[in-house]
């Protein structure tokens, strides 16, 4: 397996002789609701979209998750496997081939088993998708937000997991994307051998007034210390924009 990080929650799996696109946001600005004065990501650096893209894997509807500006602008032919509501979104943009997983259920792709399993509460009762790829001898966990179902205490071994380390906050309604003390418990529940961090940094700025009273707490350095003290053997990876690696080749 080979992942590349493609800034935010973005990533490049290379898996089973087939690159996924995961929750890619490769051109253009991110807002949500077009209120830019809220919340605005700027890319600080212009990168090529990413060539033979043979699938594309999508845990959310919401714009950080299904861009709307990058998919319009890749291959309407690409398969795509969604939540059911990132489903409606390329839908809606033309996509020939698209396949809703409803948390619980499987899509085999090629030589991969994917399973949508539950994940980020959107709204007071809808909730999106994590998911968990298996090839090759090799086994991967996504969530984007640190909402990580006690079902995975069910599912066999996993070897990496991608989520998000450190905790985003906003006053009065606590953390919206939990990272620390989420990511640790999963740690001790599934006992991967790696852990990389998603859902913030890269070659962004961002800006606008939720920035403004957003906090960021934690670091990778930090978590790995927190493994450490736990006695657990998984190990913290901290990924480089753009920069391919392979897990299979960093001793545990």
């Amino acid at each position: 397996m080979q992942l590349t990080w493609l800034d935010s929650n973005s990533w490049l799996i290379e898996l089973g002789g087939k690159n996924i696109l995961l929750d890619p946001w490769l051109v253009g600005n991110l807002s949500f609701g077009d209120l830019p004065w809220l919340f605005l990501g700027t890319k600080t650096v212009d990168r090529p979209i990413p060539a033979n893209i043979d699938l594309i894997l999508l845990s959310q509807g919401l714009p950080d998750h299904a861009h709307i500006p990058t998919l319009e602008v890749l291959d309407r032919s690409i398969p795509v496997i969604g939540s059911p509501n990132a489903a409606k979104v390329v839908q809606k943009l033309g996509y020939q081939q698209v396949t809703a997983l409803a948390p619980g259920e499987s899509y085999r792709f090629a030589e991969i088993d994917i399973k949508a399993v539950p994940g980020s509460p959107v709204g007071p009762t809808a909730i999106e998708n994590g998911y968990i790829l298996r090839a090759d001898d090799t086994s991967l966990y996504y969530e984007p937000h640190g909402y990580h179902s006690p079902t995975l205490a069910q599912e066999p071994e996993i070897d990496i997991v991608i989520t998000p380390l450190i905790d985003l906050k906003l006053p009065l309604l606590g953390a919206v994307i939990k990272g620390k003390a989420s990511a640790l418990s999963l740690c001790e529940l599934l006992k991967p051998k790696f852990i990389v961090p998603t859902a913030a940094g890269g070659d962004i700025k961002f800006e606008g007034l939720l920035m403004s009273i957003l906090t960021a707490e934690g670091s990778v350095s930090e978590f790995a210390d927190l493994l450490a003290s736990k006695s657990l053997a998984t190990k913290a990876i901290e990924p480089k924009p753009w920069q391919p690696f392979e897990l299979t080749s960093i001793s545990v």
